[in-house]
């Protein structure tokens, strides 16, 4: 399973030659095995003069270490300094190789953003269930029980009917059960979205039961919550990653559209942020991207400053303006922003051609000041 240090390792791989990165689909529903080799080496056919050992590793790992289940594969080599990585992936990547001056990871941190770090809650009036989806994985926590509910109607001054989450019918002993397991859930609940680092939390039960859960947990994890739905307890895991993988996708269009639209919003009127290629390079130059937005598939070619490391999308006239050195075509310099800003502890959200950011030119950034 990617984790962040493993991203972080490409990020900081600087080797003395390219690197060739490669990311292929292996949908089972539209790709068969022989279907998938057959594209994989179409897609290397480009880099047989320039790299063949790196081809040749890359073939040689698929053939003996596919993974048989999975959705995608993606593999970075660069035989002449001995790295080579696999991650097999549980979520689906468009097929695509790069052979650039740096691991290609602009894809990887899209896969992060859109589907990494989840916590999946399960509750009802007893129990709890935990599970972490991460890229399209689920990984259970035991099962907790608190103490039995047992129900018990009376009617009478012990029915406790007006109170919030409550029923008609139910004895105050009842309720006080119930939330005493719900307290002790929430607190379960809260140490396991540090433990795992949760940036988003969906939230299964009964409406009554998971809105008196969600009003007991802190506030910042309150906040996290991007979905309750309605699903049974006792419901398998393959229907919980289902479920929770469909709502993470609905999650993810709509904060992007209203992200989206709150940026462009704010560039036109000049409230730190900023759209367009050269305008995002100039503010990275200046260390002020707090998150960087990129079309999912835009790439573009710039210029590096050898010296400073200074990008910029227009061909520069003479030196750089920062350090006076030359500069170099590059053939992605959105590829090298987004490197960039998580090197920084950045943020980056790559966002679908739907968002709207296309029309803002396809690039944009939240600045620091």
């Amino acid at each position: 399973m990617l984790e962040a240090p493993a991203l972080q390792e490409l990020l900081s791989y600087r080797p003395s030659s390219p690197v060739l990165s490669v990311y292929l689909n292996l949908d089972p529903q539209s790709t068969s095995s022989d279907d998938a080799r057959q594209h994989l080496r179409q897609m290397l056919r480009e880099f047989e003069v320039d790299a063949p050992d790196d081809v040749h590793a890359v073939l040689r790992h698929f053939d003996l270490a596919r993974p048989a289940r999975g959705r995608a594969l993606v593999l970075f080599s660069h035989q002449a300094g001995g790295f080579f990585r696999s991650f097999p992936l549980a979520v689906g990547v468009r097929s695509r190789a790069r052979r650039l001056d740096r691991p290609y990871v602009k894809p990887l941190a899209d896969l992060l953003d859109r589907y990494g770090h989840y916590a999946i809650v399960l509750v009802d009036r007893q129990g709890l269930r935990l599970f972490r989806m991460h890229l399209g994985e689920l990984q259970a926590q035991p099962a907790e029980t608190g103490e039995p509910v047992r129900h018990t109607k009376r009617g009478g001054s012990s029915t406790v009917p007006g109170r919030r989450g409550g029923v008609a019918g139910r004895t105050r002993h009842e309720e006080e059960i119930v939330d005493r397991n719900l307290r002790k859930a929430a607190q379960t609940a809260a140490r396991f979205f540090q433990a795992s680092r949760t940036r988003r939390i969906l939230l299964g039960g009964q409406e009554a039961t998971t809105a008196r859960f969600r009003a007991l947990l802190p506030k910042t994890w309150q906040s996290l919550v991007m979905a309750e739905f309605s699903i049974a307890f006792d419901a398998g895991e393959d229907v919980v990653l289902e479920r929770g993988m469909e709502l993470a996708r609905a999650v993810d269009a709509q904060a992007e559209a209203a992200a989206v639209g709150e940026l462009v919003t704010a560039a036109a009127r000049g409230r730190d942020a900023v759209v367009r290629l050269d305008d995002t390079l100039h503010a990275l130059q200046e260390g002020r991207i707090l998150t960087l937005y990129v079309r999912d598939g835009f790439r573009a070619p710039g210029y590096e400053c050898r010296g400073c490391g200074y990008l910029t999308a227009r061909r520069p006239v003479g030196e750089c303006p920062f350090c006076g050195s030359a500069f170099r075509e590059i053939e992605d310099a959105v590829e090298l922003a987004v490197r960039r800003v998580l090197r920084a502890s950045g943020e980056v959200e790559i966002v679908a051609a739907a968002s709207g950011l296309e029309k803002a030119g396809s690039i944009g950034a939240r600045l620091r000041y």
